[in-house]
């Protein structure tokens, strides 16, 4: 399996879904696969978001881990079994691009603030190199559709040789 980690806003969900369709592999939101099955455990009054149940989403993914070929979307990864992903994609964005698209969201005050924070500070880099071999964690530039159309043809180069080197 594929992580995409990164600040909301870097673009893992474009990119996640484009690649399941070129790669012919399935691709799941945990933020819209928690909205569905309401896995959640409370909710943030700061952030005015719930408070995801991360027992509940593990359980939820298992099956479908073991099956193979999925492309697994969420901004933190630290709570994730290792075994379920080959590698695992840190999106950056420039914070210019990112306060953009957090504003046009309907991000605001602390909630806006904190993710560009997050964003300077490369806490979800740093989270996804604390929780797996450094050696699988990637940080892809995500800005522009160039950056985009790039990070595409790079994972399907790295999922051919993968494909290569294990079958």
């Amino acid at each position: 399996g594929f992580l995409f980690s990164g600040t909301p806003g870097v673009g893992k969900t474009t990119l996640g879904k484009e690649l399941a369709s070129r790669a012919g592999m399935s691709y799941i939101n945990v933020g819209d696969m928690a909205k569905e099955g309401e896995l959640y455990d409370g909710f943030d009054e700061e952030y005015d978001c719930p408070i995801l149940d991360e027992d509940r989403v593990i359980d939820e993914l298992e099956d479908k881990m073991s099956e193979g070929g999925v492309i697994v979307d969420y901004h933190g990864c630290d709570f994730f079994p290792e075994r379920w992903f080959h590698i695992v994609f840190v999106l950056r964005t420039e914070n210019s691009f990112l306060y953009d698209r957090l504003e046009s969201r309907g991000y605001k005050g602390k909630k806006l603030q904190d993710n560009i924070q997050c964003e300077i500070f490369q806490t979800l880099y740093e989270e996804a190199v604390l929780s797996y071999r450094e050696e699988i964690v990637h940080q892809l530039p995500s800005n522009t559709p160039e950056d985009l159309e790039r990070n595409l043809d790079q994972i399907m180069q790295w999922i051919e040789q993968w494909m290569k080197d294990n079958n």
